[in-house]
């Protein structure tokens, strides 16, 4: 599955810029500019969590925002803004990462513990 959308002015949900967000089941990749296009890349399994935002306008519009917070060097947080189908689209980049990262193996398990730091002392 991929999706393709277009940044678009709040304004009426119309797509009058030139940011384009293609969403591959194993890269996310965002491509700016006119005159200089930037493109940047974000493989999944780089994606540790993912934002939904909509504000009164975006909502009435039916757009959303979208920001993933990646392990990525040149960009730490990727910005989706203004997309439409964002909640379908956050939903498939949550399961694409996750799918990602157990496929290579690089899944994160985190400690999260009841106790404080003075009980850890405690135990040694």
């Amino acid at each position: 599955m991929e999706f393709v959308e277009r940044k678009r002015w709040v304004f009426l949900g119309l797509p009058f810029t030139f940011t384009k967000y293609t969403i591959k089941e194993d890269m996310l990749t965002i491509q700016s500019g006119l005159l200089k296009t930037v493109e940047n890349d974000c493989y999944m399994y780089k994606v540790q969590d993912v934002q939904h935002t909509a504000t009164l306008f975006e909502k009435m519009f039916k757009l959303g925002t979208i920001v993933c917070h990646t392990g990525d060097t040149t960009h730490p947080q990727l910005v989706l803004e203004h997309i439409k189908n964002s909640k379908v689209i956050k939903d498939f980049i949550l399961k694409q990462s996750e799918e990602a990262r157990i496929k290579r193996r690089t899944v994160n398990m985190l400690d999260i513990g009841s106790g404080d730091m003075a009980d850890m002392d405690e135990v040694e």
